[in-house]
């Protein structure tokens, strides 16, 4: 079992090396969804701390083919053994890594022997999440799981995406707090995970129809003459709202598909409350609009 250096084998991963080495080859296109959702945060601090691969051969005890792999993506799915060997040399927290790294072996189909087999050979549970993170990820959850259910249809896919996003966050939280706007990091943090995973049309736009089957106005008129009229011009208005701007349509989404008031919209959006009702003049103008104007063929 691998035990854990003391803090004199720890050197910060602040310090900047005399020579900058050549940095690592951009990440293997081969890379799931999961596996770059903790190898980009890592990569980024290893650019930020200015430390080179040798700096990682030296603090990790891994070799320089090894640690370039496992930087890459590519060959192989890296055992959790030298994945946090060189994450704990970058100083970053081990249990968001961990969880994040797990997803990421079962995309690779690794089995769950094999996961726990790994973890077990690392003596080292993991620190406590920072109390400012506890707080802030308590205080907008709700929030961030409604807006993934909205385009995810599904509890459970929701709530995977949103502790994704906080694992991030979490392994980021540095850079998140040194931002000029936490919240505002924070949401679109939160927002690229769930729109890697919902369903797009073929120009990229995420497709909300779906999500029309799933609200509560449907479901309760399902007998009433006419409603395949209604359910028609529901499904356009759904679509049309995916045309809107990012910020409009965040906050149309928030607004009236997940009942969320505009005060709250714009505390999770990092935006002025003021600002919010502006963006919701504007959404409404556009989609009345789209909903006006002929589609091209």
């Amino acid at each position: 079992m691998m035990s854990l250096p003391g803090p004199a084998h720890q050197p910060s991963p602040l310090h900047t090396t005399a020579k900058r080495g050549r940095p690592p080859a951009p990440i293997s296109p081969d890379a799931g969804l999961s596996h770059c959702a903790w190898l980009e945060p890592v990569r980024n601090s290893l650019f930020a701390s200015r430390l080179t691969l040798d700096d990682l051969v030296v603090r990790s005890g891994y070799s320089k083919t090894r640690i370039s792999q496992l930087l890459r993506g590519n060959d192989y799915y890296p055992p959790w053994e030298i994945t946090f060997s060189v994450t704990r040399a970058l100083g970053l927290p081990t249990r968001p890594l961990r969880r994040l790294w797990a997803a990421a072996a079962r995309e690779a189909r690794k089995g769950d022997d094999w996961i726990k087999n790994c973890i077990d050979q690392v003596a080292h549970q993991g620190e406590e999440p920072p109390l400012p993170y506890q707080a802030f990820t308590d205080d907008v959850r709700s929030v961030y799981t409604d807006y993934a259910r909205a385009f995810l249809l599904t509890d459970q896919r929701a709530h995977w995406v949103v502790s994704e996003a906080f694992d991030i966050l979490w392994v980021c939280w540095d850079t998140a707090t040194a931002s000029d706007n936490l919240h505002r990091y924070a949401w679109r943090l939160l927002r690229s995970r769930v729109m890697l995973r919902a369903p797009s049309h073929h120009d990229g736009r995420p497709d909300l129809r779906a999500a029309v089957f799933s609200t509560r106005e449907v479901h309760n008129n399902l007998t009433v003459p006419g409603h395949l009229v209604v359910l028609t011009e529901l499904v356009d208005l759904f679509d049309a709202i995916t045309r809107l701007p990012d910020d409009q349509m965040d906050a149309t989404v928030l607004h009236y598909l997940c009942g969320t008031p505009h005060q709250a919209i714009a505390h999770v959006l990092g935006i002025a409350p003021t600002l919010t009702h502006a963006v919701d003049h504007h959404a409404r103008a556009t989609v009345e609009a789209l909903l006006t104007t002929p589609t091209p063929e």
